[in-house]
């Protein structure tokens, strides 16, 4: 696999051969994280260069640390995996990504797909099917699990027939970024102060959001964004500060 010239930029691990595959894992769950770090590196051709717990996090990584394949979840905090590989491509078009998920719903397989992964995996696999599809993603090729296969094969046929097609796929990629915000309990001042934008921009991101979506407010835009995968209702947990109203 590919080697890389010169130290590895801060943050990023190293200390394998120069023709090792250079890895990055993303997965909100630290055990589920440090456990699939722990079996790739038995393999003596793989060197784990970076992990993340974020969607933003592995982006930055993906930038700083030049691996060959990035292996993220779907469903993390801030910026979905979803988001997260558009960004990636998006910097770096040859980066492989392999997305390993516990989610099998036909719109959710299909968006990650659509942005450009290379392989969709369930996390109910054993791990020597993680290698396969792995080593088949690096080889060029695309692995898609036999679980979800149907799946996309049921998306396939909705789209000829005109009937699968999602509004979310409308949504820009920072109104997307604003879905998942909202969804997750942050007011219009912190989705403010993280996208680095004033509160009247995140606003007007919103009706635009509310528009595209045919939505009427925050409940139903978070129901739309946990049914379509987009957001958890783990998210759901934070405490709003704003008061009545204050997102409107």
């Amino acid at each position: 696999m590919a080697g890389r010239a010169g130290a590895d930029p801060p943050g990023c691990s190293g200390g394998k051969t120069s023709m090792s595959t250079r890895i990055i894992l993303a997965d909100d769950h630290r055990i589920i994280r440090e456990g699939l770090a722990s079996l790739l590196r038995e393999e003596p051709d793989f060197e784990i260069v970076g992990e993340a717990g974020d969607g933003a996090s592995v982006v930055r990584l993906a930038r700083e640390c030049r691996p060959d394949i990035v292996i993220t979840d779907v469903s993390m905090p801030g910026l979905n995996g979803i988001e997260a590989i558009r960004r990636i491509l998006d910097d770096a078009p040859g980066v492989k990504t392999l997305c390993l998920s516990v989610h099998d719903e036909k719109r959710l397989v299909a968006a990650v797909m659509d942005a450009g992964a290379s392989g969709y995996l369930l996390k109910d696999c054993a791990f020597e099917e993680l290698l396969r599809a792995v080593r088949t993603v690096l080889a060029g090729q695309v692995y898609i699990s036999p679980g979800v296969a149907g799946v996309l094969m049921q998306d396939f046929r909705d789209r000829r027939s005109g009937g699968g097609a999602s509004a979310y796929s409308d949504l820009t990629s920072r109104e997307r970024e604003v879905v998942q915000l909202i969804a997750e309990g942050h007011s219009t001042k912190e989705i403010a102060e993280r996208l680095h934008v004033s509160a009247k921009t995140i606003g007007t991101h919103r009706e635009h959001i509310m528009e595209k979506l045919r939505v009427s407010g925050t409940a139903e835009l978070t129901r739309y964004a946990i049914r379509e995968g987009l957001a958890g209702l783990e998210g759901r947990t934070r405490t709003r500060t704003d008061g009545p109203g204050a997102d409107r």
